[in-house]
């Protein structure tokens, strides 16, 4: 039975029986605590904790899950993987033991025709929970399974609870007798290898205290409401339904393991060491792909770094295969494949996934040889000095510079038989972050302490935003800081951070600048407001300083903002959403948004794409922009229900958070975006849009940048200018300007050629004079000198091997030195009868730039340094002399 069947008859199974079914929550875990949704029952964790009253009385879903946390060992055992899908059933004060068990002996027992999963019943043994008698009685007498195929476990095995204080009950187990080739009898007590686990039904019917571990935690007494949250794993059902060994041998991964052998010349099942990369890249391709669909992306932290990991480790298992190019491609269409049966989205999304995934394998590949590289080095160094821990210095500059995770130097560095100064790397890592919060903090808080923000959010709640109706308007001082601390009252000169019941004032916030303005009390005092921000959630803090005047806490004042610079960024606001729109009528659904700035006048926005939009698409696409402006479409904004705003097909930025109700913005029928920003009421409010270009600023992402309105005019005009003063330099139209400058161009590079060309054969007609007078320093040529200032480095260097050539036949050494632009430079160069006799240009190199007051270094053969003193030059030589006539 393919795992999409298994899917379609789990859902279609208990729907019949009066449960709702719940689509699979994203992979993004809408939970602080996590980054990733781990476990079947997270989404329904507030019905659970009773923050909420669930919607329904019984619900079904296959929950998409990620674990991480022993990554280490996928591929090395049949057992772990990162990707697996948790099959639910869930009761809300409805059904509970009884009913949960004969739910779950029905779907497994019954044949395939009737739409059960036909396992045999004979094979099926139970555990409970050892004082759970009631478990046990309903196991055997309702159910009718025999009291020698129920065993008793403890805490450790057969208790839940979440791990803080809440809901806690004891669990009963349904694991499948594989057979005798498994190991011995005598059920799950004793060997799960033989009886695996497939199904676990948590009877949620005690509130627990406080505690650590699985086990040291006090009974605090029984729930009022009795729940059931039951979870069984599809992959492991696969593995019996489809009668293979392991995880990695069911349907969805196996197509990806045989695709990675086709695409290595390896073949699964031959050799151990090819087997655990396979099994690696099977299980972390798959999860990349679904954590792409979801809407993460590679990054250095959090849910980013985990994908960038995954990617990563499994980019390497390919080239240990022997891959010698680019993989990610075809193996992420072989997982969609694999798995659009059971998520259809993954096909609709295809390219998207695929530029994401393409786009980190290509920043991989590309540094991975030279992070390796710098490396081996490091395991060098590190074995010659006797040591056998890789400094932390060293992994962070592979982690910082070349795009390593910990992790993948771990893994390297073990394979070399040597540990990594983890502590060293992690305290690297801290002070980097460190230095990253600090500057963001200073930039959105002031350097305030965000509990004094809390404080005021908990004394006087959330600001009211009016300003999607109003410009201005009355407000009271509900909180006021001062350096950072709570005060009273702020006086003249003051920088102040102030905080209102209301306010008209936009907080920066969805990529839209922060409204500025002013601040008056009926006192007169004013306060001009710089910026606003929500360093809490709901709380808008406006920071400014005290122009006139004194400011108090309870105040009544009068709200204004800057009319003209709002009004100016709404125009860049909405001219974002068109540019949007019309980037991915022009690209594609992959040209999806990845951040964005609207500044007064000016915009930017980024997206999607692995390659640089030609620029006749940017034309096309800035056109297009223009020509919406033209029709006069109106902006509107209505606020909905998430699902609402979905199936009226409103844009959403990936990795976003959003509530229940969202705002969605339209343009006409051009475009439909959740937002919360300000907007034109009608796209002829903008004017002019004018693309200034497109860059990369990211492994698959790129950035427009734009003027709007009135700033647009000022540029074009500027550009008018600029093309009527060439027309009169080069006496032509303006459609000839490419042409005719591309000719005066092409004539200046024919001219700079020929000037090198005279300037290469001046410096290579010294080559002959600088040959014949070379010394003979106890039997070897040397020829050293010092050739014109200005010289290049690339010049000295072919000098210097011209020069070394004109004394084929004997020992022979060349050092030659010039200063460019204040610096000395010198290039050695040494035959083979030379380094015979000892002298390595390397060495004769360093010994000249320590003089020089520098370093270098080079080859045996050709070598090249310098430093910081020019007028050192004739010791440098000197010095070279010297090491000629102690080698000979």
């Amino acid at each position: 039975m393919e795992s999409a069947e298994i899917r379609r008859r789990w859902l279609r199974f208990f729907e019949e029986r009066g449960h709702t079914v719940v689509p699979s929550a994203s992979l993004i875990a809408d939970d602080p605590t996590l980054l990733l949704v781990n476990a079947g029952m997270v989404p329904f964790k507030p019905y659970f904790l009773g923050e909420s009253t669930a919607p329904y009385n019984r619900a079904v879903s296959v929950q998409k899950c990620v674990r991480t946390p022993d990554i280490e060992e996928v591929g090395k055992t049949t057992r772990h993987g990162t990707f697996f899908q948790m099959c639910g059933n869930f009761s809300f004060g409805d059904y509970f033991k009884q009913g949960a068990a004969t739910l779950a002996w029905e779907l497994l027992t019954s044949s395939v025709e009737d739409g059960g999963y036909g396992l045999d019943p004979e094979r099926l043994w139970i555990t409970v929970y050892t004082d759970d008698d009631e478990a046990e009685r309903i196991w055997r007498e309702d159910v009718g399974v025999p009291a020698e195929r129920i065993q008793r476990l403890g805490m450790e095995e057969n208790y839940w609870s979440m791990g803080v204080p809440g809901p806690c009950g004891p669990c009963s187990e349904i694991n499948y007798d594989r057979g005798p080739e498994f190991g011995e009898e005598g059920g799950p007590a004793v060997n799960d290898e033989r009886y695996v686990e497939i199904w676990n039904l948590v009877f949620m019917q005690y509130v627990r205290g406080e505690g650590t571990g699985k086990t040291d935690f006090e009974i605090l007494g029984e729930l009022p409401t009795k729940n059931i949250d039951t979870g069984l794993g599809l992959e492991r059902l696969a593995m019996i339904l489809q009668g293979v060994h392991n995880l990695y041998e069911i349907d969805t991964s196996r197509m990806v393991i045989d695709r990675a052998g086709e695409l290595t010349g390896t073949t699964y099942g031959e050799k151990d060491a090819a087997d655990v990369s396979l099994r690696v890249v099977a299980d972390h391709v798959r999860t990349a792909v679904m954590l792409i669909g979801d809407g993460v992306t590679p990054g250095n932290e959090g849910r980013g770094y985990v994908l960038r990991r995954i990617m990563r480790r499994a980019i390497r298992n390919m080239r240990i295969l022997g891959a010698t190019g680019p993989t990610v491609g075809e193996l992420t269409d072989t997982v969609i494949k694999a798995m659009s049966p059971q998520y259809p989205e993954l096909a609709e999304d295809r390219r998207r996934i695929e530029t994401v995934a393409l786009a980190e394998e290509a920043a991989f590949l590309k540094t991975l040889k030279a992070g390796t590289n710098i490396l081996d080095t490091a395991v060098t160094e590190t074995r010659a000095g006797g040591g056998k821990v890789l400094a932390g210095d060293k992994a962070f500059l592979l982690h910082d510079t070349w795009g390593f995770p910990i992790d993948l130097t771990l893994e390297m560095a073990a394979e070399q038989g040597l540990s990594v100064d983890e502590d060293g790397f992690r305290r690297l890592m801290k002070e980097q972050r460190d230095r990253a919060k600090a500057d963001a903090r200073a930039k959105k808080t002031g350097h305030a302490d965000l509990s004094a923000y809390r404080a005021v959010a908990d004394a006087s709640g959330t600001t009211v935003f009016t300003g999607y109706t109003d410009t201005e308007g009355e407000s009271t001082v509900v909180g006021l800081l001062v350096d950072g601390a709570s005060a009273p009252a702020a006086h003249e000169g003051d920088e102040v951070e102030v905080v209102l019941d209301r306010t008209p004032f936009y907080a920066e916030g969805g990529g839209q600048l922060a409204d500025t303005g002013r601040i008056r009390l009926e006192t007169g005092a004013v306060v001009e407001v710089r910026d606003v921000q929500q360093p809490v959630p709901g709380v808008s803090v406006h920071k400014g300083v005290v122009q006139v005047g004194e400011v108090t806490v309870g105040a009544s004042v009068h709200c204004v903002i800057d009319l003209a610079r709002r009004r100016s960024i709404a125009r860049a606001h909405s001219a974002t959403h068109l540019t949007h729109q019309a980037l991915r009528d022009a690209l594609g659904p992959t040209a999806a948004q990845a951040g964005s700035e609207n500044s007064p006048g000016r915009f930017r926005f980024d997206f999607g794409s692995p390659n640089a939009v030609p620029g006749t698409v940017l034309t096309d696409v800035e056109q297009k922009i223009n020509e919406v402006l033209a029709r006069e479409l109106d902006v509107t904004a209505e606020v909905m229900s998430i699902a609402d705003a979905k199936k009226q097909g409103a844009l959403a930025e990936f990795g976003e958070k959003y509530g229940e109700q969202v705002r969605v913005v339209t343009i006409g029928d051009f475009s439909k975006e959740l937002c919360g920003g300000t907007h034109v009421h009608n796209t002829a409010q903008l004017g002019l849009v004018k693309l200034l270009g497109e860059s990369s600023i990211g492994s698959g992402v790129r950035r427009v940048e734009a003027l709007v309105g009135v700033d647009a005019y000022r540029f074009l005009a500027r550009e008018h200018t600029v093309v009527s003063q060439l027309t009169e330099l080069v006496k032509g139209r303006p459609e000839e300007l490419p042409e005719k400058i591309s000719g005066v161009l092409g004539r200046l590079k024919d001219a700079e050629k020929e000037i090198e060309r005279f300037r290469a054969e001046k410096v290579l007609q010294a080559a002959a004079g600088l040959a014949e007078g070379a010394k003979d320093v106890r039997g070897t040529a040397l020829a050293v000198g010092r050739v014109p200032d200005g010289t290049t480095a690339d010049d000295l260097r072919t000098l210097v091997l011209d020069v070394r050539q004109r004394l084929a036949g004997r020992p022979a050494v060349v050092a030659l030195f010039t200063v460019t632009n204040g610096r000395p430079l010198t290039v050695v160069a040494t035959d083979a009868a030379a380094r015979d006799r000892g002298l390595r240009a390397g060495d004769l190199v360093r010994a000249a730039a320590k003089t020089l007051g520098g370093g270098g270094g080079g080859k045996p053969d050709v070598a090249q340094g310098g430093g910081q003193n020019p007028e050192a030059v004739t010791e440098a030589m000197a010095a070279v002399e010297r090491l000629v006539a102690e080698a000979g």
